[in-house]
């Protein structure tokens, strides 16, 4: 028995799945599977993100509207609903679909940790593939300005939610000049996050990654964000909305991220080819011992 009553723990096919209490005062939840934590969320704060790659997310999606405007969204891989329930605060009445493969844990991760009232969210069941080829007619998956694509298998993510013909189904459900957000998790040489820009980069026209470390030097492994849009991207033109800091190294949640575009992504790209369903793999390990701790 847990001593929190909204606390739990869930055999999956391959992992154990944790809910935990993060912090009581303002009722934060950790969801971990596999032993990787997968999200924080804050029942009374909704606002409140603590993870880097969240907040830079949230920062191109407070920028994709005017404040407080719907934004219809899509949301690619559910964990505990961190940035559904951001949107649902910052941009009430906004329309969002979430697509989670592990009913069984998105369920519970609901019945533990509820939606707001008012939360116009809808949740399909299945993998993010199929459902993104084939939706249900009456989900209104079309026409989409703001995609998040956060797929993850505890630590890694399956090769085929991460092919250009797999990007190109998502692309497809995009308004013009939506804008795509993936979060990846790689560093060392950036093997796979370089790939992974340069497949989106062969479908839309604008590309900026955002990095928490290093781009060069075999930093070690971290998540790394890729935005891609045929429209100009918020980010790349004004890389200060995401300092959160004020570019304080002493600050807890660290500096400003680097943020690569342009003839600087082109750069780090370097030669690193699109990657097909005939040559996609799944994300590293991040124990891997090619990468420095």
């Amino acid at each position: 028995m847990h001593a929190d009553r909204r606390a739990f723990s869930l055999d999956l096919a391959h992992h154990r799945a944790e809910l935990v209490l993060y912090y009581r005062k303002s009722q934060s939840y950790e969801l971990i599977v596999g032993g990787i934590p997968q999200s924080r969320v804050s029942l009374a704060y909704p606002e409140l993100l603590d993870y880097p790659y969240v907040r830079h997310i949230a920062r191109m999606l407070d920028a994709a509207a005017p404040a407080g405007e719907p934004l219809r969204t899509v949301h690619l891989g559910a964990g505990a609903l961190t940035l559904p329930r951001y949107v649902a605060a910052t941009r009430p009445g906004s329309p969002q679909i979430v697509v989670e493969y592990e009913r069984a844990l998105g369920e519970a991760v609901l019945q533990a940790l509820p939606l707001p009232e008012g939360a116009d969210v809808t949740m399909l069941w299945g993998d993010a593939r199929q459902l993104a080829a084939s939706p249900p007619a009456d989900v209104g998956w079309d026409n989409i300005p703001f995609t998040i694509v956060d797929l993850w298998d505890a630590a890694r993510v399956s090769a085929h939610v991460s092919s250009s013909e797999f990007y190109a189904l998502v692309a497809k459900r995009m308004s013009p000049g939506g804008v795509l957000a993936v979060n990846l998790l790689d560093g060392g040489a950036f093997e796979y996050a370089r790939g992974q820009a340069a497949t989106l980069a062969a479908l839309f026209g604008n590309v900026a990654v955002v990095l928490d470390t290093r781009p060069y030097g075999h930093p070690p492994v971290d998540n790394v964000v890729v935005f891609a849009s045929d429209s100009s991207l918020a980010v790349a033109e004004h890389p200060d909305l995401l300092d959160d800091n004020d570019n304080d190294e002493d600050d807890p949640a660290g500096p400003r991220p680097t943020v690569l575009s342009g003839a600087e992504l082109t750069r780090w790209v370097d030669e690193a080819a699109p990657v097909t369903d005939a040559t996609a793999v799944d994300s590293p390990d991040p124990y891997d011992p090619r990468f420095p701790a």
